[in-house]
């Protein structure tokens, strides 16, 4: 049978627009991108052939169009998990809810989505300036512990080694482990990418090891991180999305992956703010393969 999802759970406006992107169902491309700085956006629409719509909603920001004969939207979601959860709920449900009866279509669209970022890198393989596409991603922000068949779908074992080792305080939400979409990344990473787990914290400060004023609580973290090893993984970036990404993709029925640019290696202690043209690198090389 399939499912009704009343006004409190599913808002749309008035024009028939989703309530927090301000995107209607006819505005979004199967392929997606996604990327943190609203200003980004932009930048990838910039290589578009054509563009069909811009909509500014909130802190989001949304353009629709084409590239090379592919109808693409790049979507400007903000910073951090929660965000990626209100972006990815609202991007399934333009594709596969009916918004005139509210329920759910009989036929689903499978979506694309990568996303576009920078991160933080760990290991003598992710140097500054190094491209990472997230073959697994691990969430410390606790987002998928939300939702139903988490554990159906997360690498438990490599969860339950990584609490091990990283003697996981119970004060913490629960880690959880998703591998991204195995095609997009062959097809997205190709070989010139390092195929990295990555680890999506809940903050950019105190949860990815830094300490400016306040003491951190667990100030071994990242050394502990960084000499991780299971099965031939070790762990290779810090960023704050692409486990809400994977993991809500995987539920949903999409298929989705990260790629960041390193701009900072946190072991080395060097980091470079001056990264423009390797992102537009980058944004070229995903427009490409997506």
């Amino acid at each position: 049978m399939k499912r009704y999802f009343p006004p409190s759970e599913l808002l749309i406006e008035p024009n028939g627009a989703v309530y927090h992107l301000g995107v209607k169902p006819s505005q979004l491309a199967d392929k997606i991108i996604l990327v943190g700085d609203p200003n980004r956006v932009p930048k990838v629409a910039s290589f578009f052939d054509t563009q069909e719509c811009d909509v500014m909603a909130r802190e989001f920001r949304t353009i629709t169009g084409t590239y090379k004969g592919k109808r693409i939207t790049v979507v400007g979601t903000g910073i951090g998990c929660d965000n990626i959860d209100i972006v990815v709920n609202e991007i399934d449900a333009l594709a596969n809810i009916d918004f005139e009866t509210r329920y759910e279509k009989s036929e689903l669209r499978q979506l694309q989505m990568v996303r576009i970022g920078t991160c933080g890198g760990l290991q003598d393989c992710t140097p500054t300036g190094s491209f990472i596409c997230s073959v697994k991603s691990v969430g410390f922000d606790g987002l998928l512990n939300f939702y139903e068949g988490r554990n159906e779908v997360c690498d438990l074992e490599f969860e339950e080694a990584l609490k091990r080792h990283l003697n996981w305080s119970p004060l913490l939400c629960a880690p959880y482990t998703i591998d991204a979409d195995q095609e997009l990344v062959e097809r997205i990473a190709q070989d010139d990418m390092v195929r990295g787990v990555t680890i999506s914290c809940g903050g950019f400060f105190g949860p990815q090891g830094r300490r400016l004023r306040v003491p951190l609580a667990f100030p071994e973290q990242n050394e502990l991180v960084v000499s991780f090893r299971h099965n031939g993984w070790k762990i290779t970036n810090f960023e704050m999305e692409s486990s809400a990404l994977a993991g809500l993709a995987r539920l949903m029925g999409h298929k989705a992956t990260t790629v960041c640019l390193v701009i900072a290696h946190r072991v080395a202690k060097r980091a470079t703010i001056d990264y423009d043209a390797k992102m537009r690198e980058l944004i070229e090389t995903v427009l490409e393969r997506i």
